[in-house]
């Protein structure tokens, strides 16, 4: 009985580790609360009702992304034949592209009347992309993930383990996403709207710089491997 107890909680503080080795690495990389005015920005002129059913959809589409890319990463890279220096060239430059143009882009004055009706058509059609991948969900965070999920299980209690750590990991960083996206309308209308002008384009330039980010560190090490210095 003093085995069982002790092997059990073994388990326990394995499986706690993992997830806590999960949400560690990858929820500052994900870092909701600075793309929420990005995503205020881009479901402008929507309906409460739609902000909170896109929070939803893109929680969900995070978990999906985010549990793939912890179990099946390295498996699909090896499919594929690419590497995580490539999906990081390929994905910063995405991320680069939706900064800039979040950056260029010159919103409506206030006064404009938005159609309701098309506004909450239009962001509902970007659920999935732009708005969880890559502003959510950008090629840092993949390659992170890829990372995190490349060591394999040996036995089958440790890929058991493996499999619930994924699971619980990937919920707490949707669950993340989930509340900060649903309550990101309620902040917007405390700081204002020149307030949200100022901090969506401060957003949009970290955007910018972290896709640069990303492409750099993406193009260092595709050097590396082919012994170029840098």
């Amino acid at each position: 009985m003093v085995d069982q107890t002790s092997t059990i909680w073994s388990d326990l503080v394995q499986l706690t580790g993992s997830i806590l080795i999960i949400v560690g690495a990858l929820l500052p990389v994900i870092n909701p609360a600075a793309d929420a005015p990005i995503f205020l920005r881009m479901t402008h002129g929507c309906d409460e009702i739609t902000r909170s059913m896109l929070a939803k959809r893109i929680a969900f589409y995070a978990f999906v992304v985010l549990l793939v890319s912890l179990l099946l990463g390295s498996f699909l890279l090896l499919l594929l034949g690419l590497s995580i220096p490539v999906v990081q060239v390929a994905g910063g430059a995405v991320v680069c592209a939706l900064g800039w143009n979040l950056l260029a882009d010159h919103p409506k004055p206030t006064d404009v009347a938005l159609d309701a009706a098309r506004a909450n058509v239009i962001a509902l059609g970007r659920a999935f992309s732009p708005l969880t991948l890559p502003l959510t969900i950008d090629a840092g965070v993949i390659s992170v993930a890829f990372t995190v999920g490349a060591n394999h299980a040996h036995t089958f209690k440790y890929a058991v383990i493996q499999l619930l750590a994924a699971i619980i990991g990937a919920g707490i960083l949707a669950l993340c996403i989930l509340l900060t996206y649903r309550y990101a309308a309620r902040v917007g209308r405390w700081i204002g709207h020149m307030g949200m002008m100022v901090v969506v384009r401060l957003s949009a330039f970290i955007m910018l710089c972290i896709g640069v980010g990303i492409t750099w560190n993406g193009i260092k090490a595709m050097l590396a491997e082919i012994g170029i210095p840098h």
